[in-house]
């Protein structure tokens, strides 16, 4: 789930660990199998935390490669803009799907009841709730595709 939600790769999320280990925002809570490392957070990271949320500025932007493409539907042929749409239904509906089994998952208990955990419950519905209106985007485009073009070479 967490890839859904910070897409960082690997290399990149092992070099931000180790930057907030640097600072001091986070340490090693233990060491497992296959150098696998468990990380907390210190009370200089939390304190941080804190001032982000109460005062950081926040980004906005929203930077989602299926709208940037949705430009350009005009350049594709209509059958595979039409697969290109039943794909991404069916791709934000079963995200919808597994977002929502996670909800219930989290509503039975099934994680706890610490206050991360429940403030994981919000993060959920948010994922559910934009994967459905992106199904529901995908379904609308489908029904009011732009017309097919060609650009022009001026």
């Amino acid at each position: 789930m967490l890839g859904q939600i910070w897409p960082a790769q690997h290399p990149k999320i092992y070099a931000e660990l180790r930057r907030l280990a640097d600072d001091g925002l986070i340490e090693v809570d233990s060491e497992g199998p296959r150098r696998r490392t468990a990380y907390r957070i210190t009370g200089s990271g939390v304190a941080e935390i804190r001032q982000w949320l109460a005062e950081g500025d926040v980004d906005h932007t929203m930077r989602l490669q299926p709208l940037l493409r949705s430009l350009f539907f005009w350049l594709m042929d209509p059958e595979d803009l039409d697969r290109h749409l039943r794909r991404k239904i069916e791709f934000y509906t079963g995200m919808a799907e597994l977002y929502t089994a996670y909800a219930e998952r989290k509503d039975r208990g099934e994680f706890g009841t610490a206050p991360p955990v429940q403030s994981m419950r919000v993060t959920i519905e948010a994922g559910v709730r934009l994967s459905q209106a992106l199904a529901d985007w995908a379904r609308w485009v489908s029904e009011h595709r732009p017309p097919a073009g060609q650009p022009t070479m001026d």
